[in-house]
């Protein structure tokens, strides 16, 4: 999986619970800009922001050794 895919599965995810881009970032902590860039795959976000992302949205990552 690579950024752009997470970026698209938030987006999904984020229109799915009818949440703007503006207070999904304030509920995860983050600025718009660091949003807006996860969401269009071209951001590069610490773990953390990524995760409270993430978090907020009710998903999780998982780690795994690669097929």
């Amino acid at each position: 999986m690579n950024s752009k895919e997470i970026g698209e599965i938030i987006k999904r995810r984020r229109h799915a619970l009818k949440v703007n881009q503006l207070t999904l970032s304030e509920l995860a902590g983050i600025g718009i800009n660091t949003l807006v860039a996860i969401e269009r795959g071209t951001g590069n976000p610490t773990l953390d922001k990524l995760l409270s992302v993430l978090d907020t949205l009710g998903l999780q990552m998982d780690v795994k050794l690669k097929d």
